[in-house]
């Protein structure tokens, strides 16, 4: 990696005892299913601060059209959802956490039913299991048809709000991690933040839990809210902890494909219930790809696209939605979306493409979400716990937020009843000296839109769907380059800073798929297109080293 990625601890130059101080107990940064969980599993012992980048309902869960996988029928088996899950893994998911998920997927529905979460129902009034790419069986719990990320916020948000020690700040940008010293190994005191009314200010916890959301923003196809920069990885690997697997960004194969708007996402839900796939000439293709076809997993149909598109030269394949019956009932979301651009799913075919859609990789976790950094928790789509492997199953990600989300909040609460004191007072975290010195740049001024437009086309072009070893090694000479001029800015704004984050993620992840000499799961060679067994373990990165190392994937399953 370049000096210009290690050279500067933090982003801006700071004195810590000038800036106004905040103290509580656990700071979750991030809003979505998995902080919010989380915090109201800390919320047991002690206040918690959430930090929401824009307004609390602005996350990525709430963009998420897709349900929650879990075993509620009788017919379906956890052994069959861990079986699914480590197909679609590609050989790097780590089963001990993946049955752990899985067996506690029907608990974390019941308990979601309970605080009012409103499930799809049929005739019978019981819950109406959808099935979604990579399943075996029905098992996604969907509200709405194609609301279920909205309507988990806000059932989540109910809870917290009830909460009297919970405090969730709205549109505070979340800069820096706090340590001691800038030695990689030094524990987590907090995060400097920026508020647009109130400024710099300094959050001192005794736990931070990132639950930031992914990058798929650094990509300039992509089904995510433009706030999904993965300014909390950046951050974590600026604070030294290790992150894993950043080759593996999953693209989910359907997102509309028109000209100028954003690319939205048509659920796999949709396929679930008889749409297909049709290329240039009207005839379906995802049959000679694999047997589930439509239903195939994420990477492998996203994969076909590619192909078929390559292949034919058309801009775009077709879904063919029409054989959905009262398509409008089902996914009313999509269908309102679609008539704007004049598109009705029960005459008209749907344009799609696939988009950057998940970071499968982020910071390493165990099962709690405790990282290397002592103090700092990851969880959601910013943590890589190993559950995933080098695929996510669909509907996955809100079970693991959900599971995961809780698993940490625990975790903090044991930490602080550990710390209390004798007593069982709470102690207060203690605020350290901390001084970020940055000489100014003396290089001119930068046109920031250009730099991330610039960054996100090359991305999309060379860490995309299907990547090359030259092609990788281009980005990251590319990233090496505009770091020389981009890293040594000082910004006061959350635009810059944004683009350096995504300059990070960027680099990482061209470095991740170029070390990996292989074709696996979401990342795709086509110079290297098998899986090569010496690869079949987590890559690993960690500031200060130019290269990473490895872990390997744990195979034994859970016995408890």
């Amino acid at each position: 990696m370049h000096r210009s990625f290690d050279q500067r601890r933090y982003l801006i130059p700071f004195r810590s005892t000038l800036l106004p101080q905040i103290f509580t107990d656990t700071m979750v940064i991030g809003a979505g299913a998995a902080g919010l969980a989380a915090a109201h599993a800390a919320a047991e012992h002690g206040d918690v601060i959430v930090l929401a980048k824009g307004s609390r309902t602005r996350s990525n869960t709430g963009w998420a059209q897709g349900g929650i996988a879990a075993v509620l029928d009788a017919a379906d088996s956890v052994a069959s959802h861990v079986r699914d899950t480590l197909e679609a893994g590609a050989g790097l998911c780590d089963q001990p956490i993946v049955d752990l998920v899985c067996r506690r997927g029907a608990d974390a529905i019941s308990r979601l039913l309970e605080a009012g979460f409103a499930a799809d129902r049929n005739a019978g009034d019981q819950i109406a299991l959808g099935r979604e790419g990579g399943h075996s069986a029905r098992r996604i719990v969907h509200s709405r048809g194609d609301a279920t990320g909205a309507e988990l916020v806000r059932t989540l948000l109910r809870i917290t709000d009830a909460a009297p020690n919970i405090r969730i700040f709205e549109n505070c940008f979340a800069l820096d991690l706090l340590t001691p010293s800038d030695e990689v190994g030094a524990p987590c005191l907090g995060a400097i933040t920026h508020h647009p009314r109130h400024g710099l200010q300094m959050i001192w916890a005794r736990a931070t839990i990132l639950a930031s959301g992914g990058a798929g923003a650094v990509w300039r196809e992509t089904s995510n809210p433009p706030i999904a920069t993965g300014d909390g990885l950046a951050m974590a690997y600026r604070a030294g902890a290790t992150l894993a697997d950043l080759a593996f960004m999953q693209f989910h194969p359907t997102t509309l494909y028109v000209a100028g708007a954003e690319r939205l996402l048509i659920s796999e839900a949709v396929r679930g219930e008889g749409a297909t796939l049709l290329d240039a000439n009207l005839e379906r293709f995802m049959p000679a790809f694999h047997e589930r076809a439509e239903l195939a997993p994420r990477d492998v149909v996203a994969m076909a696209i590619h192909r078929t598109l390559a292949r034919t030269g058309a801009p775009h394949v077709w879904l063919d939605a029409r054989p959905v019956s009262n398509f409008a009932d089902r996914f009313p979301g999509i269908a309102q979306r679609l008539r704007q651009f004049g598109l009705d799913p029960q005459t008209d075919l749907i344009p799609v493409n696939p988009a950057a859609h998940y970071m499968v990789g982020g910071a390493r976790c165990d099962a709690d979400g405790r990282t290397d950094v002592h103090g700092l928790y990851a969880v959601g789509e910013a943590s890589c716990s190993g559950l995933h492997g080098a695929n996510r199953l669909a509907s996955n990600s809100l079970l693991e937020a959900l599971v995961l989300g809780e698993a940490a909040g625990r975790a903090c609460v044991e930490m602080h009843a550990e710390c209390s004191s004798g007593n069982g007072a709470r102690v207060r975290p203690q605020p350290v000296r901390i001084v970020s010195e940055i000489p100014p740049s003396p290089r001119g001024e930068l046109d920031l839109s250009d730099v991330r437009s610039s960054l996100r086309a090359a991305m999309w072009r060379n860490v995309g769907i299907e990547r090359a070893g030259t092609q990788l090694a281009d980005m990251v000479e590319m990233c090496s380059f505009w770091a020389r001029y981009t890293l040594d800015k000082i910004f006061d704004d959350p635009a810059g800073w944004e683009t350096q984050n995504m300059l990070y993620l960027a680099d990482l992840a061209a470095r991740s798929a170029l070390w990996r000499e292989e074709s696996r799961g979401c990342h795709q060679r086509e110079d290297c297109p098998t899986p090569v067994d010496a690869y079949q373990v987590h890559d690993l990165w960690r500031r200060g080293s130019d290269t990473c190392t490895t872990a390997p994937v744990v195979t034994e399953l859970a016995t408890s």
